[in-house]
């Protein structure tokens, strides 16, 4: 309901005249299309940001992303510290469902560090951008600029002010853009559990099984991706064919970290070749990790996938990960999230093929996109009918907030049950 009651107040804000050039009122379902896209920071846009939409516009699309990227909790907290209201017992509970947490032990401890890293890595690259920048544009500008382009890419939104739907492309050579992009992108979506971690191992001298899991499975998403990317596009002429090592390596790197769940993107991704872009479907579909910034999966439910499979094939039956034995609660959840997002996404898919005129591979591309809260597109975006305006504005939303709670929400509530019924056995394989 909170982020609902949010993306309703960026629509109308949205459908105001002074929120675009043309002065006149926006199409309702073009308001509500790009506010939701932005409160739960994809990047997915059917009206060009830098272009069409005026200061006002954009500094109402700037504060969805950083209310939707921390969460709706988490700003209603941030406004209760400010007023130096109580936090209760409901609102830690609510807190903790929020951020992920097993306990409401340091919950509110918490949140006052996830607002402290934000503003500090925001601020951080939002100043390595405007100096970058301030040698194309004027000062004031690149200001500007550099402070939107940090805040939307920490929030993993993907939404750019550069115009014409180029994103970073003119960039691609540039290391400093694409380092400061890429470390505002990981950073947003390694999750606030994981930075808290690693700013406190100087003191702890320990992390989490949790933060290892991430940063593990996080560090071999981008080197995998990046060496298939480079395989599969080095000799295309329309991506990285025409670009020298640097610029291949670079184009690498920063496409295998976009599908983070960030949107930006420094080459064509239509013209990449058709398992590139399956692959990056892939990526997408796992997404960032849980408390962050980014949607999908998460790595963590992916991580647990993966340990089931090979401990099945070795026959254990426990899944082991850093010495640790994993409850089969967890791997049940996993499963279960994972099952209902190929199912939405699948569904989804499945209609806009029958809505929308296009190739099979776009949309899916598209859906997934949406649903990983990525704001990739092959440019499908502005094509969109009204049906596939309002499918994928709801997969964004479902996206956000992740298919176990869309699915506790609506679903009914059941009580423990007080008996078990006799195991049977299904032959399966």
């Amino acid at each position: 309901m909170g982020f609902a009651s949010i993306i309703l107040l960026g629509t109308l804000l949205l459908t105001l005249p002074i929120s675009n050039t043309t002065g006149k009122p926006l199409a309702f379902i073009d308001a509500l299309f790009t506010a939701t896209s932005a409160t739960c920071v994809t990047g997915l846009v059917v009206k060009d940001t830098g272009t069409f939409f005026t200061t006002f516009g954009q500094v109402v699309i700037i504060m969805l992303i950083q209310v939707g990227g921390l969460g709706f909790m988490t700003m209603a907290t941030l406004f209760a510290l400010i007023l130096k209201r109580r936090i209760s017992l409901r609102d830690r509970l609510l807190l903790q469902e929020a951020m992920n947490q097993n306990t409401m032990e340091g919950i509110v401890r918490l949140i006052r560090k996830v607002l402290l890293f934000s503003l500090i890595i925001e601020g951080a690259a939002a100043i390595l951008l405007t100096i970058r920048w301030s040698v194309d544009m004027p000062f004031g500008k690149a200001l500007y600029f550099g402070i939107f382009h940090a805040i939307s890419m920490f929030n993993n939104a993907g939404f750019d002010l550069f115009g014409n739907f180029r994103s970073l492309t003119g960039y691609v050579y540039d290391p400093l853009v694409n380092f400061v992009v890429m470390f505002l992108i990981v950073s947003g979506g390694i999750g606030f559990i994981v930075l808290s971690d690693l700013v406190d191992f100087k003191r702890t001298r320990r992390i989490s099984l949790h933060s290892k899991v991430v940063l593990s499975m996080t560090a071999f998403l981008i080197v995998f991706g990046a060496i298939v990317i480079f395989v599969f596009e080095y000799s295309n002429p329309r991506t990285l064919g025409s670009l020298n090592w640097g610029g291949k390596i670079l184009g690498s790197l920063f496409q295998s970290v976009t599908p983070r769940t960030a949107g930006a993107n420094t080459i064509d991704l239509g013209s990449m070749r058709q398992a590139s872009q399956f692959f990056m479907i892939i990526l997408m579909f796992i997404g960032a990790s849980p408390g962050s910034t980014g949607g999908g999966i998460k790595t963590t439910t992916f991580t647990i996938i993966i340990g089931a499979v090979i401990s099945m094939l070795r026959g254990r039956e426990d899944i082991v990960l850093f010495r640790y034995r994993l409850a089969q609660e967890r791997i049940f959840k996993a499963l279960t999230i994972t099952l209902l997002a190929l199912l939405l996404v699948l569904s989804v898919a499945m209609v806009l093929s029958t809505t929308e005129d296009s190739p099979f591979l776009m949309i899916l591309y598209e859906t997934t996109s949406a649903f990983g809260t990525v704001g990739l597109t092959m440019g499908l975006t502005t094509k969109l009918s009204l049906i596939g305006k309002i499918l994928i504005s709801l997969t964004m939303f479902a996206g956000r907030l992740g298919p176990i709670t869309m699915a506790y929400a609506l679903g009914p509530k059941k009580g423990k049950e007080l008996y078990r019924h006799p195991e049977g056995k299904i032959i399966i394989g």
